[in-house]
């Protein structure tokens, strides 16, 4: 289903710890978006229930299943309320969004045996259901290509509690998910086959370097189609390739 008849909506997507908080906050500093960060704080307090971030980690098996079926909701919900509240000509930009749920974390879980096959058929089909009827379809994907061990360095480096459990090979598997996926256009439905996809390598460190990240920013602007409040930096002629 397509809401909002103006409005362009482009996704961030890439493996945890590749950049994508740090990538959006950037572009909403320089470009005229309307940024939506992934709803962590609402995974980490469901009412007084408790953080579900953290036991999805501590025990996946138990939790894979309840935590990708809030993933959703929280995310459309995200949204929603961001829509209701800036104006239909703003280009929206989400970081991550369902069909990195289900292409790569839903799948994850499920081919690793942490969600049973009866759970998988369950989420696939109310997926496809409330994605076909719910959901607006993407005009483009933003993939942050990081190598597992960057990925994996940069989380002991933030020290995030729910995160301190998350082993390399964890992260190895995401990574090919999102590269079968993003890259290779593996198990991809007719609905998303036609959505374009800009890759930027993000395993050296852009936050402090202004020249690649103002090369990032211009390659954004450039690939949504919208023009920057001001450049970050005057960058030369020829610029490294990312």
């Amino acid at each position: 289903m397509e809401t909002g008849a103006t409005r362009k909506m482009f996704v961030l997507e890439g493996n945890i710890g590749a950049g994508k908080s740090t990538l959006l906050r950037i572009l909403g500093e320089h470009l005229p978006i309307d940024v939506v960060f992934e709803p962590t704080d609402k995974w980490q307090k469901v009412g007084a229930a408790g953080n579900l971030l953290d036991l999805f980690y501590k025990d996946t098996p138990r939790w894979a299943y309840t935590f990708q079926s809030y993933a959703f909701v929280s995310r459309v919900q995200t949204i929603l309320e961001h829509q209701q509240t800036h104006s239909a000509s703003m280009t929206q930009v989400l970081e991550r969004s369902v069909y990195c749920d289900r292409f790569c974390f839903a799948k994850n879980c499920y081919e690793a045996g942490l969600m049973s096959g009866l759970e998988w058929q369950i989420y696939q089909e109310w997926f496809s259901w409330l994605v076909e009827n719910y959901t607006q379809k993407p005009k483009g994907f933003i993939y942050l290509k990081t190598s597992p061990r960057v990925c994996f360095d940069r989380l002991v480096k933030r020290s995030r509690s729910e995160e301190s459990s998350i082993p390399l090979d964890y992260l190895v598997s995401l990574h090919n998910k999102h590269e079968d996926w993003l890259v290779h256009g593996h198990d991809v439905t007719g609905y998303l086959k036609d959505v374009p996809v800009l890759v930027l390598d993000c395993d050296e460190e852009f936050e402090m370097d202004p020249v690649r990240r103002a090369a990032f920013v211009e390659k954004v602007a450039n690939f949504i189609n919208v023009v920057p409040h001001q450049a970050p930096i005057s960058l030369p002629t020829q610029s490294a390739s990312l």
